[in-house]
């Protein structure tokens, strides 16, 4: 196949180095020296796919270097904080360690798939005022008109950011450990009730106190 200006490599740089382009290569034959075209199995495409879109999407919220004191020295490791999400009523949150922070970012991520919540939602909002506590984060988060969008301090606006909810108000209270807030975030959008199931939890609630008595 005789090289025209399109299959010629091209000068890409100042130190005249040659490079095809992914198309010129991807149409490039190429021939053995008996001049038959040479099969091109076990190579790879260099026509580069589009990726297809993730079903969940995740973040890093902070990445913590923490130590352990062993014979002869410390164990320096890395602990990460990761929140995963679909944009829907689906989230998760999971802490891991690891020597690298490579390593403990996958595997926090691989285990907020695994403990991912399904919450209920009432438009972009939230259904009810929640205030929840992890030892000594306390959270509290209202559902908030459309157009007001995500008040919320950093952890919470992380985790809120990956859900379908656009409109929120949110408050942290007390301690400010990043994930006792993650996991009061998590217990929080748990607890939400659809608003057609109000009255009923309403009555069994009222039904199970007059029992005890």
């Amino acid at each position: 196949m005789p090289e025209t200006k399109e299959t010629k490599a091209k000068v890409i740089n100042k130190a005249g180095t040659l490079k095809m382009s992914d198309a010129v290569a991807a149409k490039k034959e190429t021939r053995d020296i008996s001049g038959r075209r040479m099969n091109r199995n076990g190579r790879r495409d260099r026509n580069r796919v589009s990726d297809a879109p993730k079903e969940f999407d995740e973040t890093t919220i902070h990445i913590y270097r923490v130590s352990r004191t062993v014979a002869g020295g410390r164990r320096m490791r890395f602990k990460a904080l990761v929140a995963v999400g679909n944009h829907k009523n689906k989230v998760g949150v999971a802490v891991a360690k690891g020597n690298d922070v490579t390593s403990a970012v996958q595997k926090a991520t691989t285990k907020a798939k695994k403990n991912m919540v399904t919450f209920a939602m009432d438009g972009e909002t939230i259904c009810h005022e929640v205030e929840t506590k992890v030892t000594g984060a306390n959270v509290l988060m209202k559902p908030a008109a459309p157009g007001t969008g995500i008040i919320a301090g950093g952890v919470v606006r992380s985790i809120i950011g990956l859900t379908g909810v656009k409109n929120l108000i949110s408050k942290s209270l007390g301690s400010t450990n990043k994930v006792n807030i993650a996991y009061a975030v998590i217990d929080g959008l748990r607890a939400q009730t659809p608003r057609a199931e109000w009255t009923t939890t309403v009555a069994k609630k009222a039904s199970a106190k007059k029992e005890d008595k």
